[in-house]
């Protein structure tokens, strides 16, 4: 019987899911978070913390599950308060001159129809 020691996986096989050439995220992600979050609430409902452990588990659950609403509400108030600034931006553009079609439809209402 021999003692082979296996070699860390690669560069290239820890890549394998991403685009050749795309930076890699470095630290912990959302995702990361949610995907933990996850782990625990599948863990916890298999049997794998005792009941000691379990308030401890919670408290950890809970304050991801909180940080990740906190996060989520920021992102929604940024994409709300960036739609408002798109749409204030080009409101005044759509209110100067009817768009093509619009135009066209008044037009074929109000003219006389030619035989």
């Amino acid at each position: 019987m021999t003692n082979e020691v296996t070699s860390a996986p690669t560069e290239a096989t820890a890549q394998a899911g991403a685009p050749a050439g795309a930076p890699q995220p470095s630290g912990i992600q959302i995702a990361d978070l949610q995907s933990v979050l996850n782990i625990i609430d599948l863990a916890s409902k298999r049997g794998a913390f005792g009941a000691a452990e379990l308030t401890q588990v919670g408290s950890v659950a809970d304050k991801i599950s909180n940080f990740l609403s906190v996060i989520a509400k920021q992102q929604k108030e940024k994409a709300e308060a960036e739609g408002k600034t798109e749409a204030s931006a080009e409101a005044p553009a759509s209110k100067e001159a009817p768009a093509p079609a619009e135009a066209t439809a008044e037009a074929s209402d109000t003219a006389p129809a030619k035989e």
